[in-house]
């Protein structure tokens, strides 16, 4: 089963980046593989992807589109 949990790390780039600068994941995942959904939720609010963080993103290019369109006119 750790087999698969390390391959599934290997095989998403900016997870196993993550994990290489936080390797005390390591040992939370042999002692417990349920741990990696912790430390995915951890990795994203770290790299801002998590859904709100890419609405906040999509408002603010938004805003930028509109501020832009309104000094052109």
């Amino acid at each position: 089963m750790i087999n698969e949990t390390m391959a599934r790390i290997k095989q998403d780039q900016i997870l196993y980046n993550y994990l290489k600068y936080h390797s005390y994941w390591y040992t939370r995942i042999l002692l417990n593989e349920n741990s990696i959904k912790e430390m995915i939720n951890e990795m994203k609010k770290e790299y801002k992807l998590t859904t709100e963080d890419k609405l906040k993103d999509l408002n603010n290019k938004l805003e930028l589109v509109s501020s832009l369109l309104e000094v052109l006119s």
